[in-house]
């Protein structure tokens, strides 16, 4: 499987936050599976961070490579055809960092492992 990680789920593995559910924890950890991470997902780490909206530790930057390294999680960029289909999207969300998401996992065939409901609303294939 090839599967798309939305922000807060690379978040709760960083943290070993308890509401990962089980089903997205084995995909997560399985080695035969190809995990990645979006800039978009990154973009919206650093603008909350700068925001106050979201808190973490020195040296995060550092922890977050470490992670991708260790989980062979690859580098998601964004790319033209992704912001022509955010373009296309019908607005059933309105967060643009979720919408890139879900345009980068349509685009690619990407399953989206996300705990958020609405995101089936846009025809994704939703792992929870």
């Amino acid at each position: 499987m090839k599967a798309l990680l939305d922000t807060h789920v690379f978040l709760w593995v960083m943290m070993g936050d308890g509401r990962l559910s089980e089903k997205a924890r084995e995909a997560y950890l399985d080695p035969q599976n190809s995990i990645f991470f979006s800039a978009a997902s990154f973009w919206e780490v650093g603008i909350k961070t700068s925001l106050g909206k979201l808190s973490l530790k020195d040296g995060w930057l550092k922890g977050f490579e470490d992670q991708m390294k260790k989980n062979t999680i690859q580098w998601l960029p964004i790319e033209r055809l992704h912001c022509e289909k955010v373009s296309r999207l019908p607005f059933h969300h309105r967060d643009p960092f979720d919408r890139m998401l879900i345009a980068q996992a349509l685009v690619e065939d990407l399953a989206l492992v996300s705990g958020d409901p609405r995101f089936a609303e846009y025809g994704v294939n939703c792992l929870w």
